[in-house]
C-alpha cells in the first residue's frame, strides 16, 4: 500500500503546480518532495506526473490517483484536527488573502483574535487587488466583494455597505455641496480607478425609488482608496471612499457625506473559503471570528434598505475590484467629456 505522506506530497504538488511551492505549504525541503514523489512512481510502477521546465501535468492514471491522493490529505488535516481538539490546541498556518484597504481597519484585529485565542497558529497574508484562485494558489481563506462564480467557494457574508461620497468642510464651504448625482459633474472628483481613463458612478435615491449614474474623467485616480483621503482632506474634491477606510474621520467631521438623498449601492463583504468533505479547524475558527468581529468593529454602518432591490452584490453581471470599486451597469447615465 502506498505510503500515506507520500501521497499527501504528490497531492500537494498537483494542487499547488509546482514542486517548490509545495516544498514552501509543506514546510519540508524540495529534494525531499521530489525524492518522495519519485519513489512513490518506482512503488506503483507508474508515471505519475509529465515534467518540463514551464510546468507539470497529470499522466491519466496520475489524475485517477490524484483524486484518492486528495482524500488522504483531507484524512491527514482531519485527524490532525480530531486530535486538536482533543487536545484542545488549535496550530498550523492559516493562509489569508486580502484586498489591501481592509488589512489594518478589519484583517489586524481579526488575525489578532485568532492568535490570542489560539497563539500555535502562524497566519501568512497575501496582500492584493486582483481576484485569487484560493485552490491554486494554496490560500485558505479569502475577502471577496460582490458575486462569487466559483461555485466550490463556501461564503460567509460579514457585512453590508455602502460607499460614500465625501468632502472636508472647507471644500464645502468654498464650492458649496451638490444636492443630485449631475451636480457633481460641476466639482474636482476623486476616484479609486485601475488606470481607466473615464469612471462611472451609479446612485440610488434615499428612499430606493430611483437610480441614475454619471461619467466622468477623475481630476485625480488611484488604485488605493487610503490615498485618496489625504487628497480630500487638503480640499481637493470630492471623493468616494468606502466606511472600512479611516472610519474616524466621517465621525470626527473630518469630512463629511455630500449628498444624503443619494447614495451608492450596498455590497455584501464575504468571507469564502474553498468548500470540500472537509474544512480545516483553523478555518471554520477564523471564519467565526470574523462573523462575529466584523459588526463590532463598524457598529454604525447604515442599514440597507431595500436589499433585494439595490444589493449590487446580487447581480452577477458586476464587476467588482477590492471593496466594490466598481458598479452594476443599467443606470440612467448622465455623462461629461
Amino acid at each position: 500500500m502506498p505510503d500515506l505522506n507520500a501521497l499527501v506530497i504528490f497531492a500537494t504538488v498537483v494542487e499547488s503546480n509546482s514542486f517548490s511551492e509545495a516544498s514552501r505549504r509543506l514546510n519540508v525541503p524540495v529534494s525531499t518532495v521530489s525524492r518522495r514523489v519519485a519513489e512513490l512512481e518506482r512503488e506503483l510502477g507508474v508515471q505519475l506526473l509529465e515534467r518540463s521546465t514551464r510546468r507539470l501535468r497529470l499522466t491519466e492514471i496520475g489524475a485517477e490517483i490524484f483524486e484518492r491522493a486528495r482524500q488522504g490529505v483531507e484524512l491527514n488535516d482531519a485527524i490532525n484536527d480530531i486530535v486538536g481538539d482533543h487536545l484542545e490546541v488549535v496550530a498550523g498556518t492559516l493562509r489569508i488573502s486580502s484586498p489591501p484597504s481592509i488589512s489594518d481597519s478589519l484583517l489586524a484585529p481579526m488575525t489578532a483574535a485568532l492568535q490570542e485565542a489560539h497563539p500555535q497558529v502562524r497566519v501568512q497574508v497575501f496582500i492584493t487587488e486582483r481576484f485569487v484562485d484560493l485552490m491554486t494558489e494554496g490560500i485558505d481563506v479569502g475577502f471577496i466583494v460582490g458575486p462569487i462564480h466559483d461555485p466550490a467557494l463556501v461564503p460567509h457574508s460579514i457585512l453590508t455597505y455602502r460607499h460614500r461620497v465625501l468632502a472636508s468642510p472647507a471644500y464645502i464651504a468654498k464650492n458649496g455641496r451638490p444636492r443630485a448625482p449631475e451636480d457633481l459633474l460641476e466639482h474636482r472628483l476623486l476616484a479609486f480607478s485601475f488606470w481607466r481613463p473615464e469612471n462611472t458612478w451609479d446612485f440610488v435615491s434615499a428612499d430606493g425609488s430611483e437610480t441614475r449614474s454619471i461619467s466622468f474623467r477623475p481630476y485625480v485616480s488611484m488604485n488605493d482608496y487610503a490615498g485618496i483621503i489625504p487628497r480630500l482632506l487638503d480640499g481637493t474634491g470630492i471623493g468616494e471612499v468606502p466606511p472600512l477606510i479611516r472610519p474616524e474621520l466621517v465621525r470626527d467631521g473630518a469630512l463629511v457625506e455630500v449628498m444624503p438623498d443619494w447614495h451608492f449601492p450596498y455590497f455584501d463583504l464575504k468571507v469564502v473559503y474553498h468548500g470540500g468533505r472537509y474544512v480545516p479547524r483553523v478555518v471554520r475558527l477564523f471564519t467565526e471570528i470574523a462573523s462575529r468581529l466584523a459588526p463590532a468593529l463598524f457598529p454604525s454602518l447604515p442599514p440597507a434598505p431595500q436589499r433585494d432591490k439595490h444589493l449590487a452584490s446580487l447581480d452577477g453581471s458586476s464587476q467588482l475590484g477590492p471593496l466594490g470599486s466598481r458598479f452594476k451597469p443599467g443606470f440612467p447615465r448622465v455623462k461629461r467629456h
